[in-house]
């Protein structure tokens, strides 16, 4: 069984966040973009539908968080290098994203955080294949490392 993942993002100028989205280098599905929704395809199983404030809130009775003042999610996402995650920020700053916090170096984990221009918040990360393999603690403690730094969330 396969699974697609649609994560949705709410913004307050669409047409803002489709730009944006299509800077980092994903494409918009037309097939499911209007006035109202903008389908951005990360890959074949992984979307994020940006909606307007006004179209998200059809979608729950609870409200609907500011994410330039609040956080609800964080979405992590992987790279294939320290460099392209360095890569996509720059793209992602380009665009009118900004950066709320350092870079963080676990040693086994590199990773930037990009808010997009609504605040919402992308966390971009490289993790040492062998350090996914044989979890941080050991991949640090064969590189001769402290385990202290092991513990980050992603």
């Amino acid at each position: 069984m396969t699974t697609n993942i649609f994560v949705n993002l709410t913004t307050t100028d669409l047409e803002r966040a489709k730009a944006f989205y299509e800077a980092l280098g994903y494409t918009i599905n037309p097939n499911f973009t209007d006035e109202n929704a903008a389908c951005v395809v990360l890959d074949e199983n992984v979307y994020f539908m940006v909606l307007t404030r006004e179209y998200f809130s059809t979608f729950t009775d609870k409200q609907v968080v500011d994410p330039a003042t609040q956080a609800q999610v964080s979405i992590a996402l992987t790279r294939e290098s320290r460099e392209a995650v360095d890569e996509i920020l720059e793209k992602g700053l380009a665009a009118g994203g900004t950066e709320p916090r350092e870079a963080q170096d676990y040693g086994f984990m590199y990773s930037r955080d990009l808010d997009d221009p609504d605040g919402n918040n992308l966390s971009f990360l490289f993790m040492e294949p062998a350090a996914a393999e044989m979890g941080p603690e050991a991949y640090l403690a064969e590189q001769g490392a402290g385990a202290s730094s092991a513990s980050p969330s992603a």
